[in-house]
């Protein structure tokens, strides 16, 4: 027994470590099955949609506290990128106008007014234009270009309104107030355009529905004041 056992020791101790060489056929018969595959998806036709779900599905899987990329907004101009070009101080702009006012017989008519959010000058309409016409005068395109010289180095905003009496227009032209104060505003706007204003002129036609505001004023002065037109200086700038 004794004999038995030490034969039995010695072939254990003896016999050979198993092989690994099956391992080398097995690491070569993955890499050809993996470029089977690969060669399979070259050749096959890929849906953009469904391969963009499957990768946010994974993604979402893999990191779900990813956070969402907003893009940025590409328009022109947005609330961050509009600018308004500096305005001159509506009290020194005053001063100046009255100063050329009081020297020019032309603009002797002229009323200047200033409010709290606005300068408006008043041109009356016999300065301007004949009965029922909105066509300048050659004495008006004077006036308004002795006008247009001060404003034209400003970069305040300004829009022309024109007002009427109730009474009907007496031309042939308009068959309203509405359009007759219209064309003379635009005609004004016009003018201070080709004086050196580059700036953008909104206008109006009010035609009587100010009238009322004259109301403590004599006839004769209320319907002369009237029928005017009204340039509005603005304490802003217009957009660069």
């Amino acid at each position: 027994m004794h004999g038995k056992n030490e034969f039995q020791y010695g072939i254990d101790e003896g016999a050979q470590k198993p092989s690994k060489a099956w391992m080398v056929t097995f690491t070569d018969l993955v890499s050809l099955m993996l470029t089977f595959f690969v060669l399979l998806f070259s050749m096959s036709t890929v849906k953009v949609d469904q391969w963009q779900k499957m990768m946010d599905a994974l993604s979402q899987s893999l990191n779900p506290t990813q956070e969402t990329r907003v893009a940025a907004p590409k328009a022109q101009y947005n609330i961050s990128t509009v600018f308004r070009r500096r305005a001159i101080n509506l009290e020194y702009l005053e001063a100046v106008l009255e100063e050329k006012v009081a020297t020019d017989p032309q603009l002797a008519r002229v009323h200047l007014q200033l409010a709290e959010d606005r300068l408006v000058v008043s041109l009356p309409s016999d300065l301007l234009f004949e009965v029922g016409r909105a066509v300048l005068s050659e004495k008006a395109n004077d006036a308004l270009f002795v006008l247009g010289g001060v404003l034209r180095n400003v970069n305040n905003m300004i829009g022309v309104n024109g007002h009427s009496d109730p009474e009907p227009t007496g031309g042939v032209n308009y068959t309203s107030n509405w359009e007759l104060s219209l064309a003379r505003a635009i005609a004004v706007a016009n003018a201070l355009r080709r004086a050196g204003y580059d700036g953008d002129v909104l206008t109006y036609g009010y035609a009587d529905s100010r009238f009322s505001t004259l109301s403590e004023l004599p006839d004769s002065q209320k319907y002369s004041l009237a029928r005017r037109v009204d340039i509005v200086i603005l304490p802003t700038g217009g957009n660069l």
